[in-house]
C-alpha cells in the first residue's frame, strides 16, 4: 500500500479544474482476495461512483508537505505550560486538564496519526481544519482506493497512499517508548458504529505487524477499574478469560468522553495519571481538535501561505462559521452578509470560529472537491471527496491517481 513509482504522464489542461477519467472495477473482489473482507462492510458503491481524479505530482506533493509543515506549525503554537487561560479560549473541558498537561509533556504519550482538510487553491493548500484526535475514512485511503487500481487494471499507476505502512512505523515507535508495558492493545469504540469499527480493524491489522497483541472491542464492553490488583482496563477476550490492556485506541472523541461520559473520564484520567495505561490519540490532541485553535494558529502566523483568516469574532467578508468542536459539517454556516447555506446538526450550542472562505476546486460536473491528507509521522496519503456543497462524511470518496511529472 506504499506509494508507487510509476504514473501517468501529464496532459496540457486547466490546473484550476478538477479531472476525473473512467475507474471501474470490482474492488470487493479484490479486498476478498487479500483477506480484507470487512472494508467494505455494507458496500462502497457510493465511496467508489466509477471514476477516479488525476492528480498532478507536484499538487500531491504541495499537499503531503503541507501537512507536514502544518503540523510542525501547531506544535510550534502551543504554549509549553498549557496555561489556563489557552485551555479556555479553546473550550477544553476543565476534567481533562490534568491528563491534557501530562501527555504533553511526557513523548511516551505518542500522537498516532490525524487528518488534514486541505484546499487546493491556485496559490497551493490552505487548511481548512485538522481531524487530530479521532479521523476516519482509515480504510477509503489506505486499503481501498489502494485496491481500485488493481480492480481497474491500472496496476502501474502511482498514488499517494502510505497511510498503512506509516501507521505501522507510528505503532512501532509508541510501542518502543513504553517498552515497560506488555503489548497488549485495544482498539474500542462505539458498538453501534460500524464505520469506526472498520476504521479500527485498518490499525489493528497494523499493530499487529508492529508487535502489538490486538483486540477489537465495543466501549461498553470492557471493564475500567481504578482499585487494588485490579487497576487497570480489561477485555474478555474468551470465556472467562481476562486480559488486561496497558495500550488503548480510542474511537471515541475526548470532548465526548469528558462531557457526556464523566465517570469514564475520571477514571481514564485516574489510570493515564499512574501509567497503568497510555492512550492513542493522546489527551492532548483535544488541543488542535478544537476549532479554536484555527484562529489561535492564525495569530501565531498571520497570514501564511498555508493558513486561511480565522477570528473568534465575524470577519469581513464571505465567510464560514464553524463549531469549535463540530463533526462531519454539522451546523456549519456560510455567510456573505446573510446565511448563504447551513447544515442542520447536534452542535449549535457550542462556540463558534469564523474561517474566511474559499472556493473548491470543481469538476466540469460542478462538484466541489476536498483533499483530506493524513498526517502519521508526516504527510503520508491523501484521499479526495466531492460533493454539490458543504463536503460531509456521507460525500464520495474518490480514488486518485498521480499524473508524474517526466
Amino acid at each position: 500500500m506504499a506509494t508507487l513509482l510509476s504514473g501517468i504522464s501529464p496532459s496540457n489542461s486547466n490546473n484550476n479544474l478538477v479531472r476525473v477519467i473512467t475507474h471501474q472495477g470490482n474492488v470487493n473482489a479484490v479486498l476478498q482476495g487479500l483477506g480484507w473482507t470487512w472494508v467494505t462492510e455494507e458496500g462502497c458503491a457510493n465511496y467508489l461512483p466509477g471514476e477516479a481524479v488525476l492528480l498532478p505530482e507536484t499538487e500531491a506533493d504541495a499537499l503531503l508537505n503541507a501537512a507536514t509543515q502544518l503540523y510542525d506549525m501547531m506544535v510550534a503554537a502551543v504554549p509549553d505550560d498549557l496555561p489556563d487561560d489557552f485551555l479556555r479560549i479553546l473550550d477544553i473541558p476543565e476534567n481533562l486538564w490534568p491528563i491534557i498537561r501530562l501527555s504533553w509533556n511526557d513523548d511516551r504519550h505518542w500522537h498516532l496519526y490525524g487528518r488534514f482538510d486541505l484546499v487546493q487553491t491556485p496559490q497551493g493548500p490552505k487548511l481548512l481544519e485538522f481531524n487530530a484526535d479521532t479521523a476516519t475514512s482509515i480504510p477509503e485511503t489506505a486499503v481501498v482506493q489502494w485496491a481500485s487500481l488493481a480492480a481497474a487494471g491500472k496496476n502501474d499507476a502511482a498514488q499517494a497512499s502510505g497511510l498503512y505502512e506509516a501507521l505501522v512505523e507510528q505503532l512501532a515507535t509508541w510501542r518502543s517508548l513504553s517498552a515497560d508495558l506488555a503489548p497488549n492493545l485495544v482498539l474500542t469504540y462505539i458498538g453501534e458504529s460500524t464505520e469506526d469499527r472498520t476504521n479500527c480493524e485498518v490499525i489493528a491489522q497494523a499493530a499487529r505487524e508492529a508487535g502489538f497483541d490486538a483486540y477489537l472491542f465495543p466501549i461498553d464492553e470492557l471493564t475500567f477499574s481504578t482499585e487494588g490488583t485490579e487497576r487497570g482496563v480489561w477485555g474478555e477476550v474468551g470465556k472467562n478469560e481476562w486480559l488486561q490492556f496497558p495500550f488503548i485506541f480510542k474511537l471515541l472523541p475526548w470532548e465526548q468522553i469528558a462531557w457526556e461520559e464523566p465517570e469514564l473520564a475520571e477514571d481514564l484520567a485516574s489510570l493515564v495519571l499512574t501509567r497503568n495505561v497510555v492512550v492513542a490519540n493522546p489527551a492532548y490532541t483535544l488541543i488542535w481538535q478544537s476549532k479554536g485553535f484555527l484562529a489561535w494558529l492564525w495569530k501565531a502566523y498571520p497570514n501564511h501561505p498555508l493558513l486561511l483568516e480565522t477570528s473568534l469574532e465575524p470577519i469581513r467578508g464571505k465567510y464560514v462559521r464553524k463549531p469549535f468542536f463540530g463533526r462531519e459539517g454539522q451546523n456549519v454556516q456560510v455567510v456573505d452578509q446573510r446565511i448563504l447555506e447551513t447544515k442542520e446538526g447536534e452542535y449549535g450550542n457550542q462556540k463558534v470560529v469564523y474561517q474566511a472562505w474559499v472556493d473548491l476546486p470543481q469538476d466540469e460536473a460542478g462538484n466541489f472537491y476536498q483533499s483530506g491528507v493524513f498526517w502519521a509521522g508526516e504527510g503520508c496519503a491523501i484521499g479526495l471527496r466531492r460533493e454539490k456543497g458543504i463536503i460531509t462524511n456521507l460525500s464520495q470518496f474518490l480514488p486518485h491517481l498521480l499524473e508524474v511529472n517526466r
